[in-house]
């Protein structure tokens, strides 16, 4: 075993006492809860723009998006466009090292990888700030309800020929909204990529846990995650990235295709 087999075998030995370790889990749910009363996840930004994300699922998409490399990226619910910024600039570093390998110039003007991002309502002044940025040409907002069947079906147009595409969920947290996400767009996920489903760490809170949202305990990402895998056996949640980051938005919201 070389030292770099050496290396991963550590970390996977790691990753497994940490599954096993309830009271470190425990308190990562504490450390998140107590946490979002002072606006945690509302602190950080990307390349410039605001990113609405724990810093652990931050460097967990990352690894997915290195690990994957897809062709394309589909997020719904954009914000301030700070996931779109992360994703894009996973996506430019893909294709200039796909350049590089093949000896050949990255040509910035005409990205091969692109990520689109669907959001019912984007707000001018972040709709600007995306545009602006350096990296808008890998990006292209839609603009309507992500389970509208007009918007899933241009989606899906926008998906014919991509060789890999990775499909992250983080707009109207409610059970039938993410239920009916995942049946648009997990079916785009390739075959060893990953739909990403945030906030399901709703279901993980005391009922009543957040005023004046639609979504609660028992209405949330995660039970459309579990009532989606009742009939999608193609998919798998992957607890190795949980165990991993301890501290996330989206518990049991990677999943893997498998299949």
């Amino acid at each position: 075993m070389n030292p770099h087999e050496e290396f991963s075998d550590q970390v996977r030995g790691n990753i497994g006492k940490l599954a096993e370790d309830r009271d470190l889990h425990a308190l990562s749910r504490v450390w998140i809860r107590d946490s979002a009363i002072h606006g945690y996840t509302y602190n950080f930004s990307c390349l410039g723009v605001p990113i609405i994300q724990l810093p652990q699922d931050i460097v967990a998409m990352q690894e997915l998006i290195w690990q994957s490399k897809p062709d394309l990226i589909i997020e719904t619910g954009i914000a301030r466009g700070g996931s779109l910024i992360l994703s894009a600039s996973m996506l430019l570093l893909l294709d200039y090292c796909d350049a590089v390998n093949n000896a050949q110039q990255c040509d910035a003007s005409k990205p091969r990888r692109k990520v689109i991002g669907v959001d019912v309502d984007i707000r001018p002044h972040n709709r600007t700030a995306i545009e602006s940025h350096p990296l808008a040409r890998r990006i292209e907002m839609i603009e309507g309800s992500s389970i509208s069947p007009a918007i899933v079906a241009s989606v899906h147009e926008r998906a014919k020929g991509c060789g890999s595409v990775l499909v992250c969920l983080d707009s109207d947290h409610t059970h039938d909204h993410v239920l009916a996400e995942l049946n648009a767009y997990a079916p785009l996920v390739t075959v060893g990529n990953y739909c990403v489903v945030f906030d399901t760490l709703i279901e993980d809170r005391l009922p009543g846990s957040f005023p004046g949202r639609a979504w609660d305990k028992g209405n949330n990402p995660k039970t459309a995650v579990w009532e989606y895998l009742k009939t999608h056996p193609e998919f798998e949640i992957d607890k190795s990235i949980h165990s991993k980051l301890l501290i996330t938005a989206a518990p049991d919201g990677y999943l893997k295709r498998t299949r």
